[in-house]
Order: C-alpha cells, then sequence, then structure tokens
C-alpha cells in the first residue's frame, strides 16, 4: 500500500505562545489529554462518567496541567451535555475551539464482543459526540476507537434472525454501515474527514496497540497520515521498535500491584519462558493445559502468553489474568503490575490511580497510551502551522492491515497483510 511521508520542521518560539484549546470528551485516565498537552493544546474541559475515572482525572489535574486556571471537569453521561451549556459555563461560542477531541467507548464496535454498533448505548453517545462537534464547530476533532468500527453495520440483527426462512440484510445491517453514517453526519456538519489504522509501536509505544484515529477538518483541509518514527526492522532510516525491557526493566525491584493467576495456571508458566505461551508446553499436556478451550478455532495466541523482553508488549487489556488474552511477565510468576501497565501506556513518573486493582488495570487498558498521544497533538499542529515540507515516500507501514484508511477502506475486503 501507498503511503506518503511528510518531514515536519522545528516549531518556532512565536508558535508556543499561541495555545489551542480544546475539550475532552470519554476522558477517561487522561492518556490523550495528557500527550495533546505535552504537544501544546490546552485543555478546558473534560467529561467522564465512570466515577473512579473522576477521582483519577481530579487526583491528577494540577500535575498534568500546569497552569493556574485548570480545566472544568464534568463528571456525568456525555448525553446530559449540550453545546449551549458548555459554551455558557466555559464562556465560549461557537467555531472558538481549536479541537473536540475522544474516543466514544468502543465495546459496541470490538471484534471480541457483540458488535451491535449504534444500537448499542455505547454507540449512541458516539453520536451524541459527533452532534456536540457539529455545534461546538471546532476547527478540528479528533478522535479515536478500535479497527471493529471499519466492518461494524449501522443497524444490529441478531445472528438468529440472519439465512435460511429469514429476509436478506438491509443496507443498515450490512457491514460498514455504522462508520459510513458517522462519517455522513460529520459531512453534513461541514467536516473534511481522513482517518488510518496505527500500530502505535510505529511511533515509538512499547505496544503493539492497533487503533483508528480520525481528524476532522470544518475548513475541508485534508489532514494526512501520522508519519511513523519507528519500523520493526529499522528499516527506511527509522528508529527500532521500544521493547518491553527498554519500557519495565527500571522497575524491576520496586513495588508491584499485581493480580494473580490460580494455580491451575501457574503450574504450566513454570514450564514456559518469555516470549512462549501454550504451544511451547509439551505436547501431552496442551490439551489439558487448555481445557475446553482446546476445541475453540483461531490461533489462541494469548493463552498461557509469557511475553518476551525483546519485543514491544501485545495490546494492554482490560484485566491481564483472563485466560484468553494473559499478560504474563516474562520472568516472574505473575501478570503485568499497574505499574508496569503505566510504563507501557508511557504515563508520566508519579501519575496517581484511583479505585481497586481491578479498576486500575482497566482505566489504563483502555487508555490512549501518553506518547501516542502528543504524536497525534503534534501532527495536528505542524499541518495547522504549514510546518509540513513537500514531499512523500511510500515505504512505511501503518498497521498490519492493508484498506484501513480513507482512501481505500471503501474496498471490498480489509485483509491482514503479513
Amino acid at each position: 500500500m501507498a503511503t506518503r511521508t511528510l518531514k515536519v520542521k522545528a516549531r518556532s518560539s512565536a508558535d508556543e505562545k499561541n495555545s489551542k484549546t480544546y475539550l475532552s470528551f470519554f476522558s477517561g485516565a487522561m492518556g490523550l489529554d495528557i500527550g495533546l498537552e505535552q504537544a501544546g493544546f490546552k485543555c478546558r474541559a473534560l467529561n467522564e462518567i465512570d466515577p473512579v475515572a473522576c477521582s483519577t482525572i481530579e487526583t491528577n489535574l494540577g500535575s498534568v496541567f500546569k497552569r493556574s486556571v485548570l480545566p472544568a471537569l464534568y463528571s456525568c453521561d456525555i448525553r446530559e451535555l449540550d453545546a449551549d451549556r458548555l459554551c455558557r459555563d466555559l464562556s465560549i461560542v461557537p467555531g472558538e475551539l481549536f479541537a473536540v477531541v475522544g474516543g466514544p467507548p468502543c465495546q459496541a464496535f470490538s471484534t471480541a464482543g457483540r458488535r451491535l454498533g449504534l444500537n448499542d448505548e455505547r454507540g449512541n453517545v458516539f453520536l451524541h459526540f459527533i452532534d456536540l462537534v457539529g455545534k461546538l464547530r471546532p476547527k478540528y476533532a479528533i478522535f479515536e476507537n478500535v479497527r471493529g468500527l471499519l466492518s461494524c453495520p449501522l443497524t444490529h440483527r441478531p445472528h438468529n434472525e440472519r439465512g435460511d426462512g429469514h429476509a436478506s440484510l438491509t443496507p443498515a445491517e450490512l457491514p460498514k454501515g455504522a462508520l459510513r453514517y458517522i462519517l455522513s453526519l460529520l459531512e453534513q456538519y461541514g467536516y473534511r474527514v481522513t482517518f488510518n489504522l496505527y500500530n502505535t509501536a510505529n511511533f515509538g509505544v512499547p505496544q503493539l496497540r492497533e487503533r483508528l484515529v480520525f481528524f476532522a477538518s470544518r475548513e475541508g483541509r485534508e489532514v494526512p497520515f501520522l508519519v511513523p518514527t519507528h519500523d520493526q526492522h529499522a528499516r527506511n532510516g527509522l528508529a527500532p521498535w521500544v521493547t518491553l525491557a527498554q519500557a519495565i526493566s527500571m522497575l524491576q525491584g520496586k513495588h508491584h500491584q499485581a493480580g494473580e493467576f490460580p494455580e491451575r495456571r501457574l503450574k504450566y508458566y513454570r514450564m514456559l519462558t518469555g516470549g512462549q505461551n501454550w504451544r511451547d508446553l509439551p505436547a501431552k499436556l496442551q490439551q489439558a493445559a487448555m481445557g475446553k478451550s482446546w476445541h475453540s478455532g483461531g490461533g489462541k495466541t494469548g493463552f498461557y502468553r509469557r511475553l518476551a523482553w525483546d519485543r514491544p508488549a501485545p495490546t494492554l487489556v482490560t484485566s491481564p489474568t483472563m485466560p484468553a488474552t494473559d499478560l504474563c511477565h516474562p520472568e516472574d510468576l505473575r501478570p503485568l503490575s499497574v505499574e508496569e501497565y503505566l510504563a507501557i501506556q508511557t504515563f508520566p513518573s508519579g501519575f496517581k490511580l484511583a479505585g481497586k486493582l481491578s479498576d486500575k488495570y482497566r482505566q489504563v487498558g483502555n487508555a490512549v497510551p501518553c506518547h501516542f498521544g502528543k504524536v497525534i497533538g503534534e501532527h495536528l499542529l505542524a499541518f495547522e502551522e504549514d510546518r509540513f515540507d513537500a514531499g512523500y515516500s511510500a515505504a512505511h507501514r501503518f498497521s498490519r492491515y492493508s484498506g484501513t484508511d480513507h482512501h481505500s477502506w471503501q474496498q471490498p475486503q480489509l485483509s491482514l497483510e503479513l
């Protein structure tokens, strides 16, 4: 797939003075916001419904947003907010904000879930987010989501109501309907949207995490793709991927908050070393170790998975102890700790999480890696300030998949590039 590379000029001191204000929705543990703040954005307000995440936000506001007037926090469902209220509360007018950003809940579109799309309550809050963009009229909107959004239908029909004896699927029930609808709404509001699927390891994050990133421009300008800085094999002059060892080695010997594996799994983990999984167990033990999952399809690479020191971590999930998505330390008999989660997600040192152990894992697992948020912010500011040099290259890869950007997405089938 042909891809383009844009060279970015250095920012001047005058550029630094031009702060870019934005509102953040579905803020969670503020991974995206921390990165945007590091890039030079200025947050006016955050919104999060989860009370535990709100406590995390309140605890870290002063350390993340180092200024005299801190952002407001709306601890509520996004649907309780409308553009008129936000304009009154924050003394802004439509069209004034530089950006509106957010990561609407991905479970409605995840290939691992029921994929109810916009039928799901979480899908409905996505539509309210788009409505706020349209009425607040920021210069740009930035939002991220899972790969499943590329193929999710607008309307979900239960599987037991399909096939022989049932009516054919309607256009709204066909794949890709949800994203087509979202894009049509933004177009009606006057926004031009570009998107692509990015592997965050290609941008210096020690994690193989693939997420869609959308840029919507009110002025109709096409925001180009992000510019990769890293490559698995350090090709084309790029740096090699950041490894798990580089991310967490400095935490060895420190206190760790970590879950536990049951003894049934620990006896098999004792037989495995870094980078191995259930397939590396003695053949005669594999079926007993896998239990009922032995008969399930797929590669099952997440079962009894010890992470490798010399590779980025797999995608951090909301719990590192689920059997199908184990995230076991390369050497220790335990899952990754909360502290290791924070380091892999590139949170700043000293960041504090509220809640129980499960809450902490969930907050960090759901977050945008902070460094990736900074990459997104710096990219948009460079585009806004015309600091891209002319010149393109077809050398870089963004993720493992093809057909995932706004140019090629309409092609019949999404394919995995091996």
